[in-house]
């Protein structure tokens, strides 16, 4: 139900996506955030941000978004605060600004996440006893015990467990960049960009990638696996944020916008963190009574093509409604922004190009669990 206090998406911005040490190579993760920031709040015409909330997992540490709402250019009096959700960080931001709305809190957010794979400092654990330290890669996303499999031998899990076949990985992976190329042919991504000096465009898609050049490709993390760089994410760098207010701003305003109706965090099975958004999913329909046949735009990010299929098939979803111009296999997966680029990409299809009156999106976590959001287009 849709009342004054409902937090609504009236702006939303996302960087060009970049592959991880190309054309973004040399920009922070403060300079992908800062001037998406701007933008948004700019297109909004927001001078006075009441909070920001960001998402980021692997930059330097500290307040990130801090840091990057100064260096936008907002005052000082501006709080900000940086949520770590691991890949759902970006819509975990976005959740969190939609509470702070809700409740009362604040009347405006900008909110979204950044993550710069290419700038991302190296860390080590402490030396012991003289010895060398050890550099590590990422956080644990569960205790040992648990299982803390790594994200790639976990899809290859996911794919058996569900049967979800190399053909019909790599079948997905090309239609995903293919729609995402037949969209930015038809300027579908143009209104949300905010072109970089180093990249106007995102630098992932594929135009003419076919299936026979995918079956080539070989296992990418374990043996015997189906899973392989063709059929999963890239390692990439980018930033996409919102600005939220309330409905009855947005009313007052007499502009059109995304209403987050409701929204959704689960946890699930460590070793199978792919399909972490179908408790989300589930949780968020059924408390809301609505039923995937209602929505009508679907975004998963798409770490991999195993996990997406398998959310689908046990959600009873057709994969063929999933990201109809393209996803994160195509446009990349920019960890903690990724979040945020689903919200981007909901406003696009639904407000922008004024599309249909319910929108989904839903990411996978490392750990095991999911976030997902209801939005309903409004105005």
């Amino acid at each position: 139900m849709i009342d004054d206090r409902t937090p609504v998406i009236v702006a939303a911005r996302r960087t060009p996506i970049g592959t991880a040490g190309l054309a973004l190579r040399d920009v922070d993760v403060i300079g992908l955030a800062a001037p998406t920031l701007r933008a948004t709040a700019a297109d909004a015409g927001l001078t006075a941000p009441a909070h920001v909330v960001l998402g980021n997992c692997m930059g330097p540490g500290g307040n990130v978004a801090r840091v990057a709402t100064l260096a936008a250019g907002f005052d000082v009096a501006t709080p900000a605060m940086t949520v770590d959700l691991q890949c759902g960080s970006g819509l975990a931001a976005l959740t969190t600004a939609c509470a702070l709305v809700r409740s009362g809190s604040v009347e405006t957010a900008l909110a979204g996440g950044a993550e710069s794979a290419s700038t991302a400092p190296w860390r080590f654990w402490p030396a012991a006893d003289d010895a060398v330290p050890q550099r590590y890669s990422r956080a644990p996303f569960a205790p040992t015990e648990f299982g803390d499999p790594e994200m790639g031998a976990a899809a290859d899990d996911v794919a058996r467990r569900w049967g979800i076949t190399r053909e019909r990985q790599d079948a997905y992976a090309v239609r995903s960049h293919s729609r995402a190329a037949a969209a930015r042919a038809a300027g579908r991504f143009d209104d949300e960009l905010v072109p970089l000096p180093q990249l106007s465009a995102d630098q992932r898609v594929r135009t003419s990638l076919r299936l026979q050049t995918l079956a080539r490709l070989p296992s990418a993390f374990t043996v015997g696996g189906t899973v392989t760089a063709g059929n999963a994410c890239g390692i990439n760098d980018g930033a996409a944020t919102v600005v939220l207010v309330t409905e009855a701003q947005r009313r007052a305003d007499g502009i059109p916008g995304l209403a987050c109706i409701d929204w959704a965090t689960t946890g699930s099975d460590p070793n199978l963190p792919g399909v972490g958004p179908v408790p989300a999913v589930r949780d968020l329909l059924r408390r809301n009574g609505v039923g995937l046949d209602d929505v009508g735009v679907v975004e998963v990010n798409e770490a991999f093509a195993a996990q997406v299929l398998a959310c689908c098939d046990e959600l009873g979803l057709d994969d063929e409604r999933v990201c109809v111009e393209g996803g994160a296999l195509a446009l990349g997966h920019p960890w903690a922004a990724s979040g945020a680029v689903l919200a981007v990409r909901l406003f696009s299809q639904m407000v922008r190009h004024d599309g249909p009156e319910l929108g989904l999106a839903t990411i996978a976590v490392g750990g095991g669990q999911g976030v997902a959001l209801l939005v309903q287009r409004v105005g």
